[in-house]
């Protein structure tokens, strides 16, 4: 057993660390880099279960410096993403569920997202920008005539939420289970979701449910969704399974909603936070919007990490890694790296090297597909906020998720009239 390094005031693996300040985890992980580049390597923490009735793990090393998280995200021979990729341990009877593409590794990982690819092309993507101008004018205009209200529940969450439900053709009657099921399954150890383990399995059970008896629809019933042309796309002669299709609408139905949901949410609150660099951004909405959203993203990093086990012992910079042993990259860490990003704790959409941070996941096979997509749901957003309703402004704090995995905000006030 190899001497584990640990700094014991930061426990990355407790649910307590997440509830502590923004400015509480810039400084912690500040110390984690400088601590990593002063020749020290990773350091190891403990982790214990975040929900009632998890599984308690053995530790994991924390690579927290930009050129750590890049190396390890694109060297998927040593680094292998099958055994899970959050910080705890996955339960068995939840691999059904979470065993999409995003925890395969090579070569079943590179034929599935080909599969995948075949609906995301430039054709389709197009078709859907469609949908995501119309939800946007339509969701800004009802806050209009709503006036003050919630930012998140209003603005940040119906849209890419829609826009994920239009792409796979789930009917607006069914939007707010597809809305409710995310929350549970993103929002374990939060207490306002799901606070044990039976919670989480069964919300995952349900969804994953309603996406087979989906996609087994589409296969029989073709329409002009992405659920179809899943349904129906093949490489090499094989298709999608209903179970495989099944696994891939929690990844995106989650990860497409929760993620854009909460960058939009963190812009909003960072643009009110900075009016200057607001009324920048106002003046030059055309030239400036691509860059912004990307700061958007790199500042609020959504998803705070990603989890890799070893497959052979390896060294990441100074730091001897076992086989067998887990390796989280920090994105939020990285995208905060001084080396890179000076002062990166600030929100800068003048950054000249924004386009570089690891919030889409830092280059390598598991590179978000979606992150073309994203992007433009922020930008139309905006566009739409400034055209219909250019004087909103968040108005308190925001009531952020308990979470080490998704940089949340639940709720969070604005006013369309400051003063």
């Amino acid at each position: 057993m190899p001497e584990y390094r640990t700094i014991d005031d930061i426990r990355l693996g407790d649910n307590e660390f997440w509830t502590r300040s923004i400015d509480d985890r810039h400084e912690a992980f500040a110390k984690l880099r400088n601590e990593s580049k002063n020749g020290d390597g990773m350091c190891f923490h403990e982790e214990i279960s975040v929900i009632e009735g998890g599984i308690r793990g053995p530790g994991f090393w924390s690579a927290v410096t930009y050129d750590d998280v890049r190396a390890i995200n694109r060297n998927p021979q040593a680094f292998s993403s099958a055994s899970g990729i959050t910080l705890g341990e996955v339960p068995p009877e939840s691999l059904e569920f979470f065993g999409s593409m995003i925890v395969l590794d090579d070569p079943r990982h590179a034929k599935m997202r080909l599969l995948v690819q075949k609906g995301f092309t430039p054709k389709t993507i197009a078709s859907i920008e469609e949908s995501v101008r119309a939800r946007a004018k339509r969701l800004v205009a009802d806050v209009r005539e709503m006036g003050d209200c919630d930012f998140v529940e209003q603005l940040a969450a119906p849209l890419p939420l829609g826009v994920i439900c239009d792409m796979l053709g789930v009917p607006p009657e069914d939007e707010q289970q597809i809305f409710d099921w995310t929350n549970i399954i993103l929002g374990a150890g939060d207490p306002d979701f799901a606070m044990d383990l039976d919670a989480l399995i069964l919300g995952a059970a349900g969804m994953f449910d309603y996406a087979q008896a989906l996609g087994q629809d589409r296969l029989d019933r073709p329409t002009d969704d992405i659920a179809s042309i899943l349904m129906h796309a093949e490489v090499d002669g094989e298709r999608l399974t209903a179970s495989e299709f099944g696994s891939f609408f929690i990844l995106l139905a989650v990860a497409g909603n929760e993620t854009t949901r909460n960058a939009i949410s963190w812009g909003m609150h960072q643009l009110t936070a900075h009016p200057d660099q607001r009324r920048q951004l106002q003046e030059n909405y055309a030239e400036m919007s691509l860059a912004a959203a990307d700061e958007i993203v790199r500042w609020a990093s959504p998803v705070i990490h990603m989890r890799r086990t070893a497959n052979h012992d390896i060294e990441v910079g100074t730091t001897k890694i076992s086989a067998g042993e887990k390796v989280v990259m920090w994105y939020w860490s990285g995208n905060r790296d001084e080396d890179w990003f000076p002062h990166g704790e600030r929100f800068d959409i003048n950054r000249p090297n924004t386009k570089d941070m690891e919030g889409y996941g830092a280059g390598g096979p598991h590179f978000c597909l979606g992150a073309n997509l994203a992007r433009r749901e922020i930008q139309v957003m905006f566009d739409e906020i400034f055209t219909q309703i250019p004087r909103l402004e968040i108005s308190g704090e925001p009531d952020r998720l308990v979470s080490g995995f998704i940089n949340g905000i639940k709720r969070m006030p604005c006013t369309l009239d400051p003063g």
